[in-house]
């Protein structure tokens, strides 16, 4: 605060001097020889502009404090500057701004739910026409057609899915209900989900670990976490002779699930940018279906619910995906 008073003063303090020396100067060239009377003058200048400074610190000393101080809130803008003029003049300036601020944000907030409930209710309205062609595709399996229009199906179901999550996260708070879950159960779901996606890429899906495992998390996101994990692996490791194993350990006092696929990897130019949203990297030139959202998704996910996230590529020979949890027991326990 003390610095910050200097300098906004420092041109008068600096100014001081120089009109001493130029009042003395004329004094002395119009014939004035009594020093005395020159440097009590002097002295006196200083008392007086030292007192002044004193008084506009004194005054102004709440102004210079918030402006040196970086507030820690919206609300801590508010508090008053003091009563010097050009204070409460500032002090009206952003009052105006906060009051108008507050209002575009009120409005912004209002566009934002309204948007989220027209997404909520179009993925809703859109999963009945596409489970309606499900039921129909199946009565007519024969048909040469029908393996190609389930693909499609499936892959517009997943998107919708993942339109909705997107939405929710903005309002994750309000969306999660933690309790105790089995990793395993949650994670033969997740595979049962995903069966014909794994059929389809002739994939093999390989469950290993611990089996008694119990976590804290939400398990309709976790859930969502593992599918989306899936449909990754699945995705990078095509093939008759590649698996994706989903291991479930516990590793130095955490309790973890790991899947593991044998595709092409991550580049590790890419590694610091994958959970990025909408990024694809060089693995989403290759395969034109990814959107860049599956890993931003799960990753957000994990921070929300104080899980932690990790990842080990090695182009060409996989990726492995871990998510670790703080808080876990064995069923045996309970």
């Amino acid at each position: 605060m003390s610095r910050l008073f200097l300098r906004d003063h420092l041109a008068l303090i600096l100014l001081q001097p120089v009109q001493w020396a130029l009042v003395l100067l004329i004094y002395w060239l119009d014939g004035y020889r009594n020093l005395a009377v020159a440097f009590y003058a002097g002295l006196l200048g200083i008392v007086l502009c030292i007192g002044y400074l004193s008084f506009r610190y004194v005054q102004y000393s709440s102004y210079y404090k918030r402006l040196a101080d970086r507030p820690s809130s919206l609300d801590a803008i508010m508090q008053p500057l003091g009563h010097a003029p050009v204070a409460e003049a500032l002090q009206q300036l952003l009052d105006n701004q906060y009051t108008l601020m507050q209002e575009q944000l009120h409005q912004a907030e209002n566009q934002q739910k309204t948007h989220m409930l027209f997404m909520n209710q179009w993925v809703h309205q859109m999963k009945t026409p596409i489970a309606i062609m499900d039921l129909t595709l199946q009565e007519e399996q024969s048909m040469p057609y029908t393996a190609s229009m389930r693909e499609e199906l499936e892959r517009l179901r997943q998107g919708l899915d993942t339109v909705l999550y997107v939405a929710r996260l903005q309002s994750f708070e309000q969306d999660f209900h933690v309790k105790t879950v089995s990793l395993t159960s949650i994670a033969e779901q997740a595979v049962h989900e995903h069966k014909r996606l794994f059929i389809r890429s002739q994939v093999f899906p390989e469950l290993v670990g611990n089996r008694s495992i119990l976590v804290q998390t939400d398990e309709k996101w976790f859930m969502f976490m593992l599918g989306q994990l899936l449909t990754n692996a699945i995705k990078y490791s095509t093939g008759p002779t590649k698996k994706v194993t989903i291991r479930i350990y516990v590793d130095l006092n955490h309790a973890a699930v790991e899947i593991r696929d044998r595709g092409i990897g991550i580049p590790k130019t890419d590694l610091k940018r994958v959970c990025d949203p909408f990024f694809t990297g060089d693995n989403g030139r290759q395969f034109r279906e990814s959107t860049g959202m599956g890993l931003y998704l799960v990753k957000q996910a994990s921070e929300k619910l104080g899980h932690e996230l990790q990842l080990e590529p090695a182009v060409g020979e996989g990726t492995v995906v871990r998510i670790k949890f703080m808080s876990w027991q064995h069923a045996a326990n309970m």
